[in-house]
């Protein structure tokens, strides 16, 4: 997150506020004033004014350790995901998918070369990595990552894929430039995209795009499964029909809605 501006407006303060509220990742749920210091690069008086400001505000609390989020911070995530409108649009489309594969789905969005989901309905079943909303993952190695990139012209596309996952996982997948270029491809081609343990060993899902008004791709659904329980020709020759199905209905409400004088 950068924390210097280019132009006259920006808020640095705003800027470090943000910084400490993304300084609390996945195992890291408590953190010292020493450790928000260290992992922003703020100093400590700095921080510790941030910090209970935060606390006052009601994002933050103090706890025995040091500091820990509120459940409020899940307020600004929930605002993006309802100003969208995508999840009030997408949800009965996607339960009923959901009751027709008996296999979870969700939606997802890019940010930099992560996805981020933004909405999702779930069976449970075991999976080898917990999803949730606002869960990130490196892009490319999943079927609504890649179905995202596929939509990016070549530019914004190299762009996109020089920035650092900030998901802190390592997939399996490592693909080289040809490799990764040929797969988009095959995405762009068909207009859906597959993934097969690239990401993590038992993961195996379908994806296809979700369209504004315009046929830009705003989103991507999937559905996604367990190796063990869902071979790669079930998922294709079962789900992926009602997948492509689904995500088109979802399509053409978004744009049916967009298209409404709002007043």
């Amino acid at each position: 997150m950068p924390r210097h501006g280019t132009g006259p407006d920006f808020i640095e303060a705003l800027a470090r506020g943000l910084e400490v509220i993304a300084a609390f990742r996945p195992g890291h749920p408590r953190m010292s004033l020493a450790q928000v210091a260290g992992a922003t690069g703020l100093a400590r008086p700095t921080a510790r004014r941030i910090l209970l400001t935060l606390e006052e505000l009601g994002y933050v609390r103090s706890c025995e350790t040091g500091f820990a989020l509120t459940p409020r911070v899940l307020e600004l995530g929930v605002a993006y995901v309802r100003s969208m409108g995508l999840w009030d649009i997408a949800r009965p489309h996607m339960e009923r998918l959901v009751e027709r594969t008996d296999e979870s789905c969700s939606v997802a969005q890019l940010d930099g070369s992560d996805i981020i989901y933004v909405a999702r309905v779930a069976v449970p079943k075991l999976v080898t990595l917990s999803v949730q909303i606002g869960t990130r993952f490196p892009a490319l190695q999943t079927s609504l990552g890649k179905v995202l990139l596929a939509a990016l012209p070549a530019d914004e596309l190299e762009k996109v894929l020089a920035e650092p996952s900030r998901s802190g996982l390592t997939p399996c997948w490592q693909p080289s430039p040809d490799e990764r270029d040929a797969v988009l491809r095959e995405v762009r081609a068909r207009g859906w995209a597959l993934t097969d343990q690239q990401l993590a060993p038992g993961i195996r899902s379908v994806a296809a795009p979700l369209r504004d008004g315009s046929g830009q791709v705003i989103a991507a659904l999937n559905v996604n499964c367990h190796a063990a329980e869902t071979s790669v020709e079930r998922l294709v020759e079962e789900h992926l029909p009602l997948l492509l199905q689904t995500a088109g209905d979802i399509s053409a409400d978004f744009a049916r809605v967009a298209a409404v004088p709002q007043t």
